[in-house]
């Protein structure tokens, strides 16, 4: 089973975009080319069919990184919510950030918590709304344990 600290969710919570990026500015570049071989060259219809082709590219780059943009949105609103919930966590049971681990980067029902410094291991029950939460003790079967810090 993999816990993460507090600390791997700060830190990862950004994802590293460059390579799409690279493609859309090469894309764009390409298209741009093409534009400026068409209009010098109006009677080679190639420049044109080529232009159109990059242009499509860049539209499903584009379209591409807006999906990844929308499903980080959602994935680093969720990381916002576990950060309070692991300090929380701490305060109630009176331990350093740094001893409280969870089973998921993201808040949700079922997520297994491990207070490390008491060797307990808690199962996260939250309200609709996720206001609020209960804690009721769990027991993991597998008990090989890899943290990510």
């Amino acid at each position: 089973m993999t816990f993460y600290t507090l600390k791997y969710i700060e830190q990862n919570q950004n994802t590293s975009k460059t390579i799409l990026y690279v493609l859309i500015a090469v894309a764009a570049l390409t298209m741009i080319a093409f534009t400026v071989l068409y209009l010098r060259h109006r009677f080679d219809t190639r420049y044109r069919d080529l232009g159109i082709i990059a242009l499509l590219f860049l539209l499903l780059f584009m379209g591409t990184q807006y999906e990844k943009y929308v499903q980080t949105n959602v994935v680093k609103s969720q990381s916002e919510q576990i950060a309070p919930f692991i300090k929380s966590v701490a305060k109630d049971h009176k331990v350093p950030v740094s001893d409280v681990m969870v089973s998921s980067t993201t808040l949700q029902n079922g997520l297994i918590v491990r207070v490390d410094s008491k060797d307990i291991d808690y199962q996260l029950e939250l309200n609709d709304d996720n206001n609020s939460y209960s804690l009721k003790q769990a027991h993991v079967i597998n008990h090989e344990v890899n943290v990510k810090n």
